[in-house]
């Protein structure tokens, strides 16, 4: 008979993707499957956030909402855009399970990633000596296949993510080779590839689908295709390989509520106009083709929905083979472009 198992899981971060990890969490069936064995949920958010300290009303409707139906028991406090390494890491320690749900992008200064990934390691070195177990980690990988894209793509911000990879696998040069060994003995690391997020495709300021003005591009050719997945969908599946991993560890994953080229999002945009209560509606079709896409980053090297556009428009990495994911793989229905189209106001 196997032991009673415990796993007490720590989300950083509470905003739209921590809080659709926690709801998938609370939701998910291992969480009461019985058996003796026990899931602790906690969520890490700043200071300031927390019931004692914040006036925000809406923030305490959120906390009272992560705490009163998704049974998160413990807030624990933390900066991880500006406390160090040394404090992160013993709010990390008493953690089984670390889920990263924040710290990418321009809000957070550069190194955030690897500040974080460096808490763990530390964290679980130190946990590893006095209970012998790993600490299970999945940092902010929420996004393209870095590994195909490479250093030096249009976005920048991609190169830290690739770092990250790095310094997981124990192939950092700046690590010491106690600190490369010690990765291998304390953590399993998940890295799960979900592509783009659903809702990012429809920005009107993205360019590719603007509704407004009824005009949908292509980025690079009607043919390049790229992956996307709703946040739900990935706190779904974020649940799923935390509570049933299946021998998933030290390793990328795909998750993908869809993968469609350009001419097929434009196809099903015009479907969806036609069946609105606005009547038909003709759709503009415009192309930015790559040689274009990389004379306007020229013009404005600085702008990040031009390098989005031309990472995207590479079409490498950043569209995954639907066989390959792991809701696929195990039966897992999530949300495509048609059935997101179809919730849309229009």
């Amino acid at each position: 008979m196997s032991q009673p198992t415990t796993n007490s899981i720590l989300v950083i971060g509470a905003g739209e993707l921590g809080t659709a990890v926690l709801e998938a969490l609370a939701k998910h069936p291992e969480l009461s499957s019985g058996g003796g064995n026990t899931t602790t949920l906690s969520v890490m958010i700043r200071a300031s956030s927390l019931d004692g300290a914040t006036t925000d009303p809406a923030k305490k409707r959120h906390n009272a909402y992560l705490r009163d139906n998704l049974g998160v028991s413990g807030f624990v406090p933390g900066d991880i855009g500006h406390d160090t390494v040394e404090t992160l890491a013993a709010a990390f320690r008493p953690f089984d399970t670390i889920i990263c749900c924040a710290g990418f992008g321009d809000a957070f200064p550069a190194g955030t990633q690897l500040k974080i990934s460096r808490a763990v390691i530390q964290a679980a070195t130190t946990a590893a000596k006095d209970s012998g177990r790993k600490k299970r980690y999945f940092p902010w990988q929420w996004g393209m296949d870095y590994d195909a894209i490479g250093t030096g793509s249009a976005q920048d911000l991609f190169d830290e993510q690739l770092q990250v990879r790095a310094l997981l696998r124990g192939e950092d040069d700046d690590t010491s080779a106690e600190a490369k060994a010690a990765v291998k003995t304390a953590v399993d690391w998940v890295i799960v590839s979900t592509a783009l997020f659903m809702s990012f495709l429809f920005r009107a300021d993205f360019g590719v689908v603007d509704l407004p003005a009824r005009t949908v591009r292509c980025l690079g050719d009607w043919a390049t295709e790229i992956s996307v997945t709703t946040p739900r969908d990935i706190g779904v599946m974020a649940a799923e390989i935390a509570l049933r991993p299946r021998g998933i560890a030290n390793q990328v994953v795909y998750v993908a509520g869809d993968t469609v080229s350009y001419a097929r999002v434009a196809e099903l945009v015009q479907e969806r106009l036609s069946s609105s209560s606005s009547g038909a509606t003709e759709i503009r079709k415009e192309a930015w083709d790559r040689e274009f896409l990389r004379r306007e980053l020229a013009k404005k090297p600085g702008d990040v929905m031009l390098k989005y556009r031309g990472c995207f428009s590479e079409g490498r990495g950043v569209a995954f083979d639907m066989d390959k994911t792991v809701n696929k793989q195990r039966g897992i229905v999530l949300q495509d472009v048609r059935s997101y189209l179809k919730e849309m106001e229009i």
